[in-house]
């Protein structure tokens, strides 16, 4: 009977009929979109094709489409998959961040101590390392363990280029970490494949653990396993109430790591980097710093540092805070409203989308005393807390960082690692810091400093 309708079909018919399903397919795609379980803000998807348009309109620059998808959106939007924010708390997190600390910052030492730190090395002035490049591969390492509870081994491949002499990781291991860390700055897009492929046996192979273990028995404090539990028997905070609280899938998971492995890396071995610089060129804060760590370690370069002395540095902490209000890693923030609002005496319409200048808003003197004067003892002043809306170091909101805490205690705790034990000088005191711009973030290129154990 349909090829007895279809002989009686023209061309002009096939059109119409094409056209209708066409249309209906499209709607259908719409229709699963607008009625999607977590709708959260991101590019406008193409029917079939999703971002990719987008994707060639950046020229296939992933990391431009990943600034302008930032820029526009905020700090969580959908791209590859639905994701959900998590917060960083608690106090297993906290010891395992000072823990994994200490651990990376011993391996550290050690490649230093064959690289630079030589007796006759620093009598041929050949002490001289780019500080910035270490810290992308250290932060790297401990991003990945904090994050994923796995080991990676940026670090151990830098120090391999830089060596005749070997690192004794496993050299499959090495190049594997080699891979990843190359693929997050420079062509995301290209690498993903690689990418995804590693995060989703990463995931696979903790879902296979957590089920394994006894319910009585803990758990590791990383962000995946939190992120695997999340709305599960596992889960302390377990409530059923249906779809709104269900666990996280696999895409989910993986779109929340791989944001908190770009952003940490970067975010923080970039502060680390201008932390250094600041405290090169203002000798008052350095001897200010040196008081605070020798009066908490007492000379003892050695020990492991702990939750104690972090909530103890609180000059280290004013120095963190205080960089990253004169210098912003993050020089934009975006705020986008879905329906009409009143912002600064203006009626704005739905959709509209606002860029934050934060370091406009950070050297503004209706908001600070003296903006431009690199200033730590500020944040220590009895109840001083600075006026709302004026300090964006992890942005603010409902979109402040969620790694805020893990981030804070890091750069905290390298801090007196590093300027209790070592001489940290600027190889060219005359020279500005070098930054290049990368969308909305200020990357440090080539820091070079020159280090010595300190008398």
């Amino acid at each position: 009977m349909i090829f007895k309708l279809l002989e009686n079909f023209e061309i002009n018919d096939f059109g119409l009929l094409l056209i209708t399903i066409l249309i209906t397919c499209v709607a259908h795609y719409y229709y699963k979109y607008f009625t999607r379980v977590n709708p959260l803000p991101g590019p406008f998807p193409f029917p079939f094709i999703g971002y990719f348009p987008y994707i060639y309109w950046f020229n296939r620059d992933y990391n431009k489409f990943y600034s302008y998808c930032n820029k526009k959106y905020g700090d969580l939007y959908e791209i590859y998959g639905r994701a959900e924010e998590l917060g960083f708390a608690g106090k297993g997190l906290m010891l395992n961040t000072i823990d994994q600390t200490n651990k990376l910052f011993n391996e550290l030492e050690i490649y230093w101590s064959k690289l630079f730190l030589k007796e006759e090395i620093i009598k041929e002035n050949r002490n001289k390392l780019n500080f910035s490049e270490w810290f992308y591969h250290y932060t790297n390492d401990i991003v990945i363990n904090l994050l994923t509870g796995k080991r990676s081994y940026s670090m151990a491949a830098y120090f391999d280029t830089l060596s005749n002499e070997k690192s004794d990781h496993q050299s499959a291991r090495v190049i594997n970490s080699v891979k990843l860390f190359q693929a997050l700055p420079n062509d995301v897009l290209q690498g993903m494949e690689f990418i995804n492929q590693k995060l989703n046996a990463i995931i696979k192979s903790r879902r296979q653990e957590i089920e394994e273990k006894p319910l009585d028995e803990p758990l590791p404090h990383d962000m995946l396993t939190s992120m695997i539990i999340k709305n599960t028997l596992r889960d302390d905070n377990y409530i059923e109430t249906g779809e709104a609280t269900r666990p996280m899938t696999d895409t989910e998971i993986r779109v929340n790591i791989l944001d908190g492995i770009f952003t940490g890396t970067y975010k923080i071995g970039n502060m680390l980097s201008f932390i250094v610089y600041y405290i090169a060129h203002n000798p008052d804060v350095k001897k200010k710093m040196l008081k605070e760590i020798d009066s908490i370690f007492q000379g003892d370069k050695m020990r492991p540092i702990t939750k104690d002395d972090f909530y103890s540095l609180s000059y280290c902490e004013a120095i963190v805070k205080e960089v990253a209000r004169i210098h912003p890693v993050i020089h934009l923030l975006t705020r986008y409203i879905d329906k009409p609002n009143k912002v600064a005496e203006y009626h704005w319409p739905a959709d509209s989308l606002f860029l934050i200048n934060v370091k406009s808003v950070h050297n503004n003197d209706d908001y600070w005393e003296e903006p431009n004067k690199f200033n730590p003892d500020r944040w220590i002043v009895k109840n001083f807390e600075p006026k709302k809306g004026s300090f964006f170091m992890f942005g603010g909101g409902l979109r402040l960082c969620p790694g805020r805490k893990l981030a804070t205690i890091e750069l905290v705790c390298l801090i007196a690692l590093l300027f209790r034990k070592y001489e940290i000088d600027l190889v060219d005191m005359n020279t500005p810091i070098k930054t290049t711009n990368s969308g909305t973030m200020v990357l440090c290129v080539d820091l070079l400093v020159e280090i010595k154990p300190r008398n």
